[in-house]
């Protein structure tokens, strides 16, 4: 799946109907992407039958006071890391009602990048009850390129989560 210029919103389409013949709620937090994911799914009529909400955590403070991020987690690992991506995530679904959550941290660019953690670096994380997975990715482009393409991959792994596949 793909976000296109033709029909930028058909994963998230798909996700909302899945969910929602699911009978199952998600909950998001997002760092790199500020907010992108909720609005793609936000966008599509009916989401409310299956979209609990979502919090921008941009900051090391908004992701421990809002998710129960430990903040020596991030220090030893990093905000971009798949520990914090899996502690986001539980964090979710300690606070919120939701049964699926996803979690996003990444480098956008175009700064902040190291040859450790280059910019494009994203982690994605999707848990529910039976656990948390964490997907690494890597984008290329500009920030608007990072961002949605975080975006459409989140959105395709959730749906692949939802239809029967692992997180």
């Amino acid at each position: 799946m793909s976000l296109s210029a033709s029909d930028p919103t058909a994963p998230a389409v798909a996700l909302v109907a899945a969910l929602t013949g699911a009978g199952r709620w998600l909950a998001v937090a997002e760092s790199c992407s500020g907010g992108l994911l909720a609005a793609a799914i936000t966008d599509v009529a009916g989401a409310s039958r299956c979209f609990h909400g979502g919090v921008v955590s941009y900051a090391n403070q908004a992701k421990a006071g809002w998710l129960g991020v430990d903040l020596a987690l991030i220090d030893a690992h990093g905000a971009v890391s798949p520990e914090v991506a899996e502690a986001m995530v539980a964090g979710l679904l300690a606070t919120t009602p939701a049964d699926l959550a996803c979690a996003i941290t990444g480098i956008a660019g175009p700064g902040g990048g190291t040859a450790e953690k280059p910019v494009g670096l994203v982690y994605i994380g999707i848990g529910d009850a039976g656990g948390v997975a964490v997907h690494r990715c890597h984008f290329d482009g500009d920030r608007a390129a990072v961002r949605a393409a975080t975006v459409d991959r989140a959105l395709a792994l959730l749906l692949a989560c939802v239809s029967g596949g692992a997180a």
